[in-house]
C-alpha cells in the first residue's frame, strides 16, 4: 500500500543540522525506481519513482499527423501531454486538463526538441502520454525523466537523453529533489531539464526568489544530480534488455 502524505504548509523547521524531515540530507536524492516497457500497446513505455511520486509514460509514433493543416512539411512534431490522475492526491483532483497541466504540458515538449531528431519524418507526430499515478512533489521533472526513458525505448533518434530534477531553498538551506511538504513550503523552488553528454539545458523554470549566487550553486546541484540520474535510466534501459535478451536465449535453447 502506498503511503502518501499530506502536501500542506507548516511551520514546522523542515531543515535541522543538515538534515530535512525524511532523514536525507540537503544533496540526497529520495529512493529511485525505473523500469520501460511497462505497456505492451505503446510503442515505448517507462515507469519512473522518486520516493512517493510515480509517473507512467506512453509515447506512440512517429505516427501521420491529421488534421493535415498542423503538418510540418521538412520534421515531425511533438505533442506532450501531461496529467496528474484525480487519485493521485490526498484531495481528490478534479477530472481532466487544467492550466497548470496544460503549462507544463507546453514546457515538457519544448525541454525534449532540443534532443529529438525528427527531420527524417516528416508531416509525423510523436505523442506522449504522461500520467502522474502519485504526486508527493516534484511531478514535472519525475515525468520527463519517464518520457525521456519512454521516447528511447520507442526508437525516437535522440542526441542524448533528457535527464530532469528538481532543487531549491527551504529556509536558508539549498536542496535538491523537493518533495510535496519542501516544495509548498519551500522559499523557491527550480524545475531543470539537461541533455547531460551535452551539458545543455533544455528547461529552468524558476517559482521564489533566488540570488545569482543561490541560481548559479543551484545550477551546479542540479548538473551532480542529473548525472546521477542519467546513470540510473542507461541502467534500467540496459538491464531491461539484457534480461530480455537473456529470456530469449533460454528458449532458443529448450
Amino acid at each position: 500500500m502506498y503511503k502518501v502524505k499530506k502536501m500542506t504548509k507548516t511551520d514546522e523547521k523542515l531543515v535541522v543540522n543538515g538534515k530535512r524531515l525524511d532523514g536525507r540530507s540537503l544533496k540526497d536524492l529520495r529512493n529511485i525506481e525505473m523500469s520501460i516497457d511497462v505497456i505492451d500497446r505503446a510503442n515505448g513505455s517507462a515507469r519512473v519513482k522518486f520516493g512517493d511520486t510515480e509517473a507512467i509514460t506512453s509515447v506512440f509514433g512517429p505516427r501521420k499527423l491529421y488534421p493535415r493543416f498542423m503538418q510540418e512539411a521538412d520534421t515531425g512534431i511533438i505533442r506532450y501531454r501531461y496529467n496528474m490522475a484525480p487519485f493521485s492526491v490526498i484531495d481528490r483532483k478534479r477530472p481532466g486538463p487544467g492550466r497548470r497541466g496544460m503549462e507544463i504540458s507546453k514546457v515538457s515538449k519544448l525541454a525534449f526538441e532540443p534532443s529529438t531528431i525528427l527531420d527524417d519524418f516528416p508531416r509525423t507526430v510523436v505523442d506522449i502520454f504522461t500520467e502522474i499515478i502519485q504526486a508527493d512533489g516534484s511531478t514535472r521533472v519525475t515525468g520527463i525523466n519517464a518520457a525521456s526513458m519512454a521516447l528511447a525505448t520507442a526508437g525516437v533518434p535522440m542526441k542524448d537523453l533528457v535527464v530532469a530534477c528538481s532543487v531549491g531553498k527551504i529556509g536558508d538551506e539549498l536542496v535538491v529533489d523537493l518533495n510535496g511538504l519542501e516544495d509548498n513550503n519551500s522559499e523557491a523552488d527550480v524545475a531543470i531539464a539537461m541533455l547531460p553528454t551535452r551539458g545543455k539545458i533544455s528547461l529552468l523554470q524558476m517559482d521564489g526568489r533566488l540570488t545569482k549566487e543561490e541560481m548559479f550553486k543551484l545550477i551546479d546541484f542540479a548538473v551532480e544530480t542529473c548525472t546521477i540520474i542519467h546513470e540510473k535510466q542507461k541502467e534500467a534501459i540496459k538491464q531491461h534488455y539484457e534480461s530480455k535478451r537473456n529470456l530469449e536465449e533460454e528458449d532458443e535453447n529448450e
